[in-house]
């Protein structure tokens, strides 16, 4: 058992630290930097860390000079925070609960996979939402020049996009024609080129107005236009890097075998548990960061998100389970039961989201203990 505890605000600069003994008092209680942990081991070197973030540069740093740590959600501290006095910093009530509560799960650094899997997903996610943005910043474009076309095409495929860098108003459609712009999207490789062009010919036959700033608005819809074609080429290279990192995993094949569960659930999901599964130590713990259904009390449809909720975990089990119902025999039986007993669709999908996880528990633990007895009986 720790002699003190500390809790920490973890900021971009700074943290707050909050340090009490057993008895609950203070012993420190003030703003140090991110890479300052001297003044806290000055006071005892058996210390227990309370942090907000489950990951990050601070927390990191605290893991590498090989510092206990626990993650004390913010649900926690709220639930918490109605028995203390006052309503300042939680630091000092991190640091209570820490020195109160035995069920906390020590924080451990994610594996070398993990933790890139961790950025390249990251970045995945935040290309694909730059890439809607500006699908939506084009069809805006589109619809003050030229509706027809934004109806008409499927803005958001390759195809329809591609098109666009070449022509972007009627005018300019109908005098090129149909043969003409067949022969250029040919030219680039574009899927279904006659089907396209005779669509881009159609749409621009049904409007003949000029509209006023309609030469500079073309121009900015070619703007746009290279501009989803770029965030595809990067969507395509991190995909490519996703796909390679992942396949580095020792579990991979145990998690490709999981139906429903592809390359990138199943990168989102060792991004999500840091890659190594086996420190959650059981399938019930690595299941607090995944869906659960609702076991008792009114059913209204919503999805309950557990205390220690993890989005990207909840995210990859729940997709992965909907896929199987396609795919998978197991999963129907399971699925169909749940609905008559009161449940929608998607608790009953959380249901068996919630099964699978003990599957997966149980595949990783087998393909672990295949893993390490060639290297026993070497030993032996």
């Amino acid at each position: 058992m720790s002699r003190i505890w500390a809790g920490v605000d973890i900021g971009r600069e700074h943290r707050r630290s909050v340090v009490i003994n057993p008895d609950g008092e203070r012993l420190l209680f003030r703003r140090i930097l991110n890479d300052e942990i001297g003044d806290v081991l000055a006071l005892d070197t058996d210390v227990l860390w309370a942090v907000d973030l489950s990951h990050g540069g601070a927390a990191l740093l605290l893991l590498s000079h090989d510092q206990p740590m626990v993650y004390i959600t913010g649900l926690t501290v709220h639930r918490a925070s109605a028995s203390y006095r006052g309503e300042g910093k939680t630091d000092a009530k991190d640091a209570c609960q820490a020195r109160m509560r035995r069920d906390l799960g020590l924080l451990r650094p994610g594996d070398e996979t993990g933790v890139d899997l961790r950025t390249l997903t990251g970045r995945r996610t935040d290309v694909m939402c730059d890439r809607n943005r500006q699908i939506d910043r084009l069809r805006a474009q589109l619809l003050e020049i030229f509706p027809a076309s934004e109806r008409e095409m499927e803005v958001t495929k390759q195809g329809p996009i591609i098109v666009l860098t070449g022509y972007q108003t009627p005018a300019a459609i109908r005098r090129s024609g149909t043969k003409r712009i067949e022969t250029w999207l040919r030219n680039r490789m574009v899927r279904n080129a006659a089907s396209l062009a005779r669509t881009a010919v159609e749409a621009a036959k049904a409007e003949h107005t000029a509209l006023p700033g309609e030469k500079l608005a073309a121009a900015m819809v070619v703007r746009l236009a290279k501009g989803v074609i770029a965030l595809d080429e990067e969507i395509a290279e991190v995909d490519a890097l996703i796909e390679a990192r992942f396949r580095e995993h020792p579990h991979v094949e145990v998690i490709l075998s999981l139906p429903g569960m592809g390359k990138q659930l199943g990168a989102v999901l060792l991004a999500a548990t840091g890659g190594d599964m086996e420190a959650f130590g059981s399938a019930n713990r690595l299941a607090c960061l995944a869906p659960a259904p609702r076991d008792s009390g009114p059913v209204s449809g919503n999805l309950r998100r557990p205390r220690r909720f993890q989005g990207g975990l909840l995210n990859a089990m729940y997709l992965s389970a909907s896929s199987s119902l396609e795919s998978c025999p197991a999963s129907k039986p399971y699925y169909a039961p749940k609905r008559p007993e009161g449940k929608g669709h998607r608790q009953a999908l959380l249901a068996l989201a919630r099964r699978r996880i003990n599957v997966l528990w149980a595949m990783i633990c087998d393909d672990a203990c295949y893993q390490a007895t060639p290297a026993v009986t070497a030993a032996a």
